[in-house]
């Protein structure tokens, strides 16, 4: 699938209005109540919101990235955990997707428990296996090491991480007041460093399969070449 190229203009540059910025579309999906809100903003905005209401329907946020000298765009499509929110959405959010973040609670086995329901709604949307996928565990500041029940281990979710070819990440959309607020800031932003550069790998081999592909089939006549040539866009 390719991204769009979506122009940028700047009020106080012209030479802005020059510029380029590739926009991905990735998808934020989890049950209702994992921090999918908060975390979309700690991962556009750098913060964590004072007050959040449960998402109805959907609501994107972006994050622009330098990778490699390129500027991307990350559109986060942060949606709603409860069905009767989604039911007359799916489609709409699922069309057009880059990248899945799957996101569930540590302190919540049940939201963990239904990333197999989520994986499945990818399928049954022609969500294809190579669209990159990362599954992001939330709330890890309120892990408690005093006790191991009721709570998603790591080594639990890396098993399902390696099992469905997702990247894994555990993180805190909050910023914890101690000294392991920086280390939960970086893991906030490792996961944008990591989806920005899978993204534009995921491009570059797109793009090479597309012109593989492009030779493979003979046109009868002028008219009808620049018929399909716009109709293959």
């Amino acid at each position: 699938m390719e991204s769009s190229l979506e122009f940028s203009s700047s009020l106080g540059s012209a030479s802005s209005l020059l510029s380029r910025c590739r926009t991905f579309k990735v998808l934020v999906i989890g049950d209702s109540g994992v921090g999918k809100t908060c975390l979309t903003h700690r991962l556009c905005a750098g913060e964590f919101p004072r007050r959040v209401e449960a998402t109805i329907g959907v609501d994107f946020r972006e994050r622009v990235l330098d990778v490699d000298g390129e500027k991307i765009k990350l559109q986060l499509w942060d949606t709603a955990g409860q069905e009767r929110f989604r039911k007359s959405m799916v489609q709409h959010y699922y069309r057009n997707v880059h990248a899945v973040l799957f996101v569930y609670d540590v302190t919540c086995p049940a939201s963990f428990g239904s990333l197999t329901s989520w994986v499945e709604e990818c399928r049954q949307n022609s969500i294809r296996q190579e669209i990159p996928r990362f599954l992001v565990g939330n709330k890890s500041d309120l892990r408690d090491p005093r006790s191991a029940g009721g709570q998603v281990c790591q080594e639990r979710a890396m098993s399902f991480a390696r099992a469905h070819s997702m990247m894994f990440f555990e993180t805190s959309a909050k910023r914890p007041p101690n000294r392991r607020a920086a280390y939960q800031q970086d893991k906030v932003e490792d996961i944008v460093v990591a989806v920005g550069a899978k993204l534009k790998r995921q491009k570059k081999v797109l793009a090479a399969n597309s012109l593989a592909y492009g030779g493979s089939f003979k046109v009868p006549n002028k008219k009808r070449a620049e018929k399909e040539l716009w109709a293959c866009c």
